[in-house]
């Protein structure tokens, strides 16, 4: 289980509050889908699910454990736009060598063209190149999927070309998956329930007037 207990999060002490006492849970092959309005932290939230940010308050555990501090981590986030995410400098092959490289049938799944792997990232389109970016982290270490507007900027058929492969996959390995997207439709189908983040805004607002107080 990848648990968020009581999380809170600011940058700094004179800044406010981004996340307050926020608890999510994500169980093994389940898909949950994390919605709410520009501003609220989902994006945040993800990077402390995934290792990328320390909550200023609570703790983020996997399986009763904090996340490992050094090597790998389990949880592993895609972003919307995967040029930021990849090394412009390496080949596609050595990009996907990151983790551990992708199975032939992964890459079927995924419409990834061998002859796509001595290229570099610039001559691949974003859609093409979010396919590296999620075959990248789907590998046998990987317990849990963070998705933050993965497919967002993507057409409609390579949206669904991804989601088809990341869901079989993760049927196939018990993956836990994070859905964040403002696209109620998609959240809808694709996941087994959906959790508002706007939801704990009265807390984080209460929070920020007392400290202005």
């Amino acid at each position: 289980m990848l648990i968020a207990d009581q999380v809170c999060f600011r940058y700094s002490p004179r800044h406010p509050w981004v996340l307050h006492q926020v608890n999510l849970e994500v169980a093994p092959a389940e898909v949950v889908g994390l919605q709410g309005p520009s501003g609220f932290g989902k994006t945040t939230l993800g990077k402390l699910l995934a290792g990328y940010l320390t909550p200023t308050q609570g703790c983020i555990t996997l399986a009763g454990k904090p996340l490992p501090p050094q090597g790998y981590c389990p949880v592993q986030m895609v972003f919307q736009s995967p040029e930021s995410a990849i090394n412009p400098r390496w080949r596609i092959a050595k990009v996907l060598q990151e983790g551990q490289f992708p199975s032939l049938d992964l890459q079927a799944r995924l419409g990834i063209h061998s002859g796509w792997l001595d290229r570099f990232p610039h001559e691949l389109s974003g859609g093409e190149l979010q396919r590296i970016a999620v075959a990248r982290v789907l590998n046998p270490q990987t317990r849990y999927l963070i998705a933050d507007e993965m497919t967002a900027m993507l057409d409609a058929n390579t949206q669904a070309l991804i989601w088809q492969a990341v869901l079989a996959h993760a049927a196939q390995h018990r993956l836990g998956i994070l859905v964040i997207s403002h696209e109620a439709a998609l959240l809808r189908r694709i996941c087994h329930r959906v959790v508002d983040l706007s939801d704990a805004n009265t807390i984080r607002a209460q929070a920020s007037a007392s400290e202005r107080a």
